[in-house]
């Protein structure tokens, strides 16, 4: 494993942490809350952002407004079944979901459910640098690298796990502030 590919492979699981984080709602309106939610479309699982527009008007309000208004029951459906935790309010043509404000226990609640993403994320990153030390030591011992180039790659390696390890740790510090702030 090459050393850019090493780093693009921990940039990536930064992003998919970040996507992750952004699934958790921090009592303000935003779109992405649904980003993992699938509706059941002509019996095949299709994401709720394929089927409808979703727009936030205001801080406590998401709406939702299908392409095909035959859908709409089988958003409604969706959104009931997922894990959100919002209630969605049909008015025949648009899903309105209001966010309510979170509670001191649901804070804590997604704060842990962030502290969680991240370990995730650290742990992905601590396996792609598993992985690039155990390529490291073969080429070592292939006689690709000498000792001090594998000593070096391995010190880069390193180098790279802590500065990514270190954006997971300011992205949960930033994730932790917006849903304790009120």
């Amino acid at each position: 494993m090459k050393l850019p590919d090493v780093e693009d492979h921990m940039h990536k699981a930064v992003e998919s942490t970040q996507r992750s984080f952004n699934t958790i709602r921090t009592g303000r309106a935003n779109a992405s809350l649904l980003d993992k939610i699938t509706v059941e479309y002509y019996g095949a699982p299709t994401p709720l952002k394929s089927l409808a527009s979703i727009n936030t008007p205001d801080a406590s309000t998401i709406t939702i407004q299908p392409f095909d208004r035959s859908s709409l029951n089988l958003i409604e459906k969706a959104i009931s079944l997922s894990d959100i935790g919002l209630t969605p309010n049909n008015d025949g043509s648009l899903i309105r979901l209001n966010i309510p404000p979170l509670t001191s226990d649901r804070r804590k609640e997604l704060v842990k459910l962030a502290a969680k993403y991240a370990e995730e994320g650290k742990v992905s990153i601590r396996n792609i640098r598993r992985d690039a030390v155990d390529s490291i030591r073969k080429q070592e011992k292939s006689g690709e690298l000498s000792e001090d180039e594998a000593k070096d790659n391995q010190d880069k390696v390193q180098k790279l796990t802590d500065k990514y390890i270190a954006k997971v740790d300011e992205l949960l510090k930033e994730k932790e502030k917006d849903i304790t702030t009120v």
